[in-house]
């Protein structure tokens, strides 16, 4: 058995993507379709690399996987899907996901909160193949109510739970997070072998740093800003609390939130076969 990596980095957002394969078959995790707020256009710039590397290495996509519903970049699954295939998934909880965003977007009658947008939806506990390799899923809530990690072997996918030592932890208040959660969620993680290889979705690196996306178990426990061995979950919840209130909403939560709910499908075309955005005024109650 074999196990490649390959991280692909967003410099507009700071997300990683990446694909992960046995040299045959592949999964992709976290996907980004390009957006240009200003200009209301999508690209493929960031999907299209991944196209690329695919095919270089004849890959058989089985999987494009989602860590979560993203607030920071659209996600390029159903393009992927379009043009490698593959199955797209999430976590059981976008459901509830799904019900709170469908009410803000106030969305047409033909989007049902059900999860049905999306190939599968992953449960804690239950382990997918890729190829010949072993993918275990934990939900690791907190950052949303619906956050997963994907683990293989001695490397775990975290999504937004953890960042690089030096940035820290994610933010807690979107609807449905939780500081406590979060803190729960990340002292699993760490109760992990010291030698566990976490990857990040996200790096915003401090100035006179390169962008970084992998840590050790070892690592966060030493090192985290936020959350070090020895800061206790009352300690953190206050920080975490107390720091999310000063955060002004990320620059793309509200196109994005309503293209990730239905695993990246942009919103129908109206009749004039143009695909719309909405913007809802005054009801984002985040920053």
């Amino acid at each position: 058995m074999t196990r490649t990596i390959q991280a692909f980095f967003d410099t507009d957002t700071g997300t990683i993507s990446y694909v992960l394969h046995d040299g045959r078959h592949a999964a992709i995790i976290d996907p980004v379709l390009d957006y240009d707020p200003a200009a209301a256009r999508t690209s493929t710039h960031m999907a299209d690399q991944i196209v690329d590397y695919v095919t270089e290495q004849k890959l058989t996509v089985q999987w494009l996987l989602e860590t979560h519903a993203h607030a920071d970049h659209l996600s390029a699954a159903a393009y992927l899907k379009s043009r490698l295939g593959g199955r797209i998934a999430i976590g059981e909880h976008i459901l509830q996901v799904q019900e709170i965003f469908k009410t803000l977007y106030n969305l047409d009658r033909e989007f049902l909160p059900n999860g049905s947008q999306f190939d599968q939806l992953l449960k804690e506990g239950e382990t997918i193949q890729i190829g010949t390799l072993s993918m275990n899923i934990l939900w690791v809530p907190g950052h949303t109510l619906a956050d997963l990690a994907f683990q293989v072997d001695d490397v775990i996918f975290v999504g937004d739970t953890l960042f690089m030592p030096d940035v820290g932890t994610a933010r807690t208040d979107f609807p449905g997070g939780s500081a406590r959660s979060l803190y729960r969620s990340i002292r699993k993680l760490l109760a992990l072998p010291e030698n566990t290889l976490l990857m990040h979705c996200h790096d915003y690196p401090p100035a006179g740093r390169d962008p970084l996306w992998a840590s050790t178990v070892a690592q966060q426990r030493a090192e985290n800003i936020h959350v070090h061995d020895g800061i206790s979950e009352d300690e953190f919840v206050a920080m975490r609390e107390a720091r999310d209130a000063t955060l002004a909403p990320p620059r793309l939560i509200l196109p994005s939130l309503q293209v990730n709910i239905r695993a990246g499908q942009l919103p129908p075309a109206e009749d004039n076969g143009t695909h719309y955005l909405k913007i809802p005024l005054n009801k984002l109650a985040i920053g």
